[in-house]
């Protein structure tokens, strides 16, 4: 008998969550044992249900997707999470991929490719959709260097309208390597003010679903 996998669905549109549930009952070897509508409740419930495979939305009230995933990972770090988004831009998956999903694919998918993205995962290959795929190539001409994890990490924060002094202590690193992070971002992004980066931040998805009002 094929082993089944244990999926765990987090999104706050209960209409999407009870559509994929639907779908992948109708796999035999796939067992969907909640269905949750935010991030706190994903990370209590993970430890309780130990799901092979958590299908997340990012954007969910109380706690952001990416804090979810981290905080699983730290308790469960076999468990395999795909994250289920309608945003495609570059940093907003890349950013993703860094907090430790191993997939990312687009809420208007066919519903056949999220079942290839959970068998996927559990293979422990990382699943991206075509359309985050071709998100993450670099259009012509363009010859922007990627920010590393650590970086968008710190463009959050920053974004947030944080100062070097709270990033630093936010991330227990000294006050001079934030500095040194920032001017990196600067310059890779093109951008000389923190006003660009927090508006960098909001066109490109950064600083959605973060769980912060601006």
């Amino acid at each position: 008998m094929t082993d089944v996998t244990r999926v765990l669905i987090v999104d706050d549109h209960p209409m999407v969550a009870e559509g994929i549930q639907s779908i992948l009952e109708s796999y035999d070897d796939i067992e969907v044992l909640a269905c949750l509508v935010d991030g706190v409740e994903a990370v209590e419930q993970a430890v309780t249900l130990a799901p092979h495979v958590i299908l997340m939305d990012l954007n969910m009230p109380r706690l952001s997707g990416l804090s979810a995933t981290e905080m699983i990972l730290e308790r469960l770090p076999e468990t395999r999470i795909v994250i289920l988004s309608m945003h495609d831009s570059p940093e907003y998956i890349s950013t993703a991929l860094s907090h430790g999903a191993m997939g990312y694919i687009l809420k208007d998918v066919p519903t056949d490719e999220i079942k290839q993205a959970i068998d996927a995962v559990v293979r422990g290959e990382r699943y991206l959709c075509t359309g985050a795929e071709g998100s993450l190539k670099p259009k012509d001409g363009e010859t922007r260097e990627a920010l590393t994890g650590r970086e968008q990490t710190i463009l959050l924060e920053l974004a947030q309208g944080k100062s070097n002094k709270e990033v630093a202590l936010t991330l227990d690193i000294s006050v001079r390597t934030v500095e040194t992070h920032r001017k990196n971002i600067k310059r890779k992004l093109g951008i000389s003010s923190t006003a660009g980066l927090t508006r960098y931040a909001l066109e490109h998805g950064v600083l959605q679903g973060t769980g912060h009002e601006f």
